[in-house]
């Protein structure tokens, strides 16, 4: 059977879309914004009719017929943390786009495929949002409780090539344990094992390695005390950390080619500043490596940045030691859309159910009054088969490691 989807990328600057028939692509288009356009909205949910009508006329333009459509699929957005999978726009869902908890375009992407979808009677869905949480509890845990490490990473793009990876080597992501590095405008490091991102670096609010517009992890003593010191106001320190840090902070500009063209021009700060920020990926690296307790099958490195043969023999020759190096430069979200869409039309896949929720404070973990995830998944993985109870678990695995140092514990 035929099949017909329209996939739609909201992005801060433009909106791609694409229509799909069967995997094939029928054309994609960038919709681009000026940002005299964009400034008459006082926030980004303000764009969604604005959009959605240029979404419009550019697919009439091109004689697509809506009705001829079976799916519209959209990238997600800033909701609660969820599984990674495909999600049908539900009411829940729905509602958490508009009221976010944070602004970002790809807000839009499933409140326009919805909308769409609606007036022509289909199903409309989200795959793989940036905040697919998978994360082991421990991994959420930072040494201020107020602070709690979140899960905002590509996992769009992460997900697809770490896909397109196991088919290429005839095997399942399921039974793979990869190291996938994104690197684009901002960067995420992941330790996926078997099919679920266990930890992965922060994308929106400057945790892991620092990229051609945000600032990285950031020594928080000096941090607290530039908040502090009356130079910055709020939204110019936030920008510093997202928006205006990395190498626009050091260098004037967020492109990699730029930078590359400066250093083949002799400009030793240029490539002091680019050998720093690949330095902070390869550390990342080593420590999803850990994560993963050394089991790695292979390191992805994707992403616009990756086009840099420089960057990634930088890469690759501090961390080949960890793991084979692939690399699948650029990313490609809408295809990556388009394939979950036909993924859930033929079957393959079956949408999951978006339900809103909140982040599970740690520190309630002992109040068995209340459910807790957390608490159900500490005891499961303390609890060994025959029923010994947790602590038990604990105090034998501590005393086996005491006693043989050298020997890893699975």
């Amino acid at each position: 059977m035929s099949y017909k989807i329209l996939a739609i990328n909201p992005g801060s600057t433009s909106t791609k879309i694409a229509v799909y028939t069967d995997d094939k692509p029928d054309f994609t288009l960038s919709l681009d914004h000026t940002p005299e356009e964009l400034a008459q909205f006082d926030q980004v949910v303000d764009q969604f009719d604005w959009r959605k009508e240029l979404i419009e006329k550019a697919l009439a333009e091109k004689g697509v017929d809506l009705r001829s459509l079976d799916a519209v699929i959209g990238r997600g957005g800033i909701i609660s943390p969820i599984e990674s999978g495909v999600y049908e726009v539900n009411d829940d869902l729905r509602h958490d786009l508009l009221h976010a908890r944070m602004q970002h375009a790809s807000n839009l992407g499933g409140l326009i495929a919805r909308d769409i979808a609606d007036e022509i009677g289909v199903k409309s869905y989200i795959a793989d949002p940036v905040v697919v949480d998978e994360m082991m509890p421990y991994a959420r845990i930072s040494g201020v409780p107020e602070l709690p490490r979140e899960s905002v990473f590509h996992a769009l793009n992460q997900k697809a090539v770490a896909r397109l990876f196991a088919k290429e080597s005839n095997k399942r992501y399921e039974d793979l344990n990869l190291i996938v590095c994104h690197m684009g405008g901002g960067i995420t490091v992941s330790a996926h094992r078997r099919g679920r991102v266990i930890d992965t670096t922060n994308a929106l609010d400057g945790c892991g390695p620092f990229s051609p517009e945000r600032s990285g992890s950031l020594p928080p003593g000096p941090l607290v005390r530039l908040c502090f010191s009356g130079k910055y106001t709020e939204d110019e320190l936030i920008k510093m950390v997202h928006g205006a840090g990395g190498l626009y902070a050091h260098l004037g500009t967020t492109s990699v080619p730029e930078v590359l063209d400066r250093i083949l021009n002799h400009d030793l700060h240029a490539m002091l500043i680019l050998r720093a920020m690949c330095y902070t990926i390869c550390k990342e690296i080593g420590a999803m490596a850990t994560a993963l307790k050394g089991d790695v099958d292979a390191i992805l490195l994707t992403g616009g940045i990756a086009h840099s043969k420089r960057v990634t023999d930088f890469i690759a020759d501090h961390v080949d030691y960890i793991a084979p190096i692939y690399v699948y430069p650029g990313e490609n979200e809408l295809r990556a859309l388009a394939e979950n869409a036909f993924a859930v039309l033929r079957g393959e896949r079956t949408p999951k159910v978006y339900e809103s929720t909140a982040n599970e404070d740690p520190s309630q973990i002992n109040d068995e009054g209340r459910p807790s995830k957390l608490r159900d998944w500490l005891l499961s993985a303390i609890t060994p088969p025959n029923g010994t109870k947790p602590m038990t678990a604990i105090r034998q695995y501590l005393r086996k490691w005491g006693t043989n140092k050298n020997r890893r514990a699975d």
